[in-house]
């Protein structure tokens, strides 16, 4: 009999799938990514002047005759594309498969880090090695649980080293949705939109917005405007600026249909536009009064203030106005 205090043998834990998993991916470490990797294109003038546009960066750096890309381009002349890369290694083919082999078949990237050495002018052709630098994990995130898996990439023109580019993922198994019973679920809320942003550097902004006034800053010293707003001028380094009201007049100068994912309080779909304000600076906001699908480039578009629930402050969104022949 055994005595009245003692207690079962404790079972050992469940073994986990990741117990045996983190010295096999360790072992890949310093193993190659890419080897002999070559640029598909060289360094162009439409590729930054389409950089140039889509990020509003006005700098004469990038044109001209003397014309250099911009540094964080450093990426785009490595990419693969869709078809990647030949040169991508036996070794980093087979640290994949053995994420996908245990689950980790999902990928976000999570952030890069570059390292500039000389600056890329266009016709320069760029050659790259990659390396696996490190392996990290397992991670639970609200995503599911994996691995970091960083790689670093050192970029070459005609031999001479031009920059270091570092990429990290996480390769993780997609977390399952917690399962609850009709029963067991409570009557829940109306979702409701998530608040703004509001820091030091854009109160100033959203105190506008509370007076339905869309406010864009102007630099003291070059009387230069940008948007969103800033603590210093990009075109002239000063810290002084004031503000100007728009008038409200804009249009389309790009936009997005919003079909996934949902979120809670947002009913898709719906588009979200790039507009290009009568000041000549953008702003991204809902384009709301036309079907999302009738929405075009060059549509003219006006500001109004709208408050989506009782209590919230309104959002500067734009209508559209669509021509008598187009209808809906």
């Amino acid at each position: 009999m055994s005595h009245p205090l003692s207690r079962p043998p404790s079972r050992p834990p469940s073994p986990s799938p990741y117990d045996q998993l983190g010295p096999l991916l360790a072992a890949f470490e310093g193993r190659p990514a890419v080897v002999g990797g070559v640029g598909k294109d060289p360094v162009n003038e439409p590729m930054i002047r389409h950089w140039c546009e889509a990020l509003g960066d006005t700098s004469t750096a990038y044109a001209g005759p003397d014309a250099v890309a911009p540094p964080a381009m450093l990426q785009v002349w490595t990419m693969g594309g869709l078809s990647g890369h030949q040169g991508r290694s036996a070794a980093y083919e087979e640290l994949l498969a053995l994420l996908d082999d245990a689950g980790c078949t999902s990928v976000v990237a999570t952030d890069c880090e570059q390292e500039y050495l000389r600056p890329l002018r266009p016709g320069d052709r760029v050659a790259f090695d990659s390396v696996v630098e490190s392996v990290s994990g397992p991670k639970t995130t609200k995503l599911g649980t994996g691995y970091f898996v960083t790689t670093r990439t050192d970029v070459r023109v005609d031999g001479e080293p031009v920059g270091t580019h570092r990429f990290r993922i996480l390769k993780y198994a997609p977390a399952r949705a917690p399962e609850t019973t009709p029963t067991a679920q409570k009557p829940q809320a109306a979702p409701t939109r998530p608040r703004p942003v509001v820091n030091r550097d854009n109160a100033g902004f959203w105190d506008g917005v509370d007076r339905q006034q869309l406010l864009i800053q102007r630099c003291a010293g070059c009387r230069v405007l940008r948007f969103p707003w800033l603590p210093g001028c990009n075109a002239c380094g000063s810290g002084d600026w004031d503000t100007v009201e728009a008038c409200g007049d804009g249009t389309v100068y790009s936009y997005v249909v919003m079909h996934h994912p949902p979120f809670p309080a947002f009913d898709p779909p719906y588009a979200v536009g790039l507009i290009e304000l009568a000041e000549g600076v953008r702003i991204i906001s809902n384009v709301v009064g036309v079907p999302y699908d009738k929405v075009r480039i060059g549509m003219p578009v006006r500001l109004e203030f709208v408050r989506y629930e009782e209590g919230r402050p309104a959002l500067p969104v734009f209508r559209g106005d669509l021509p008598a022949e187009v209808g809906v």
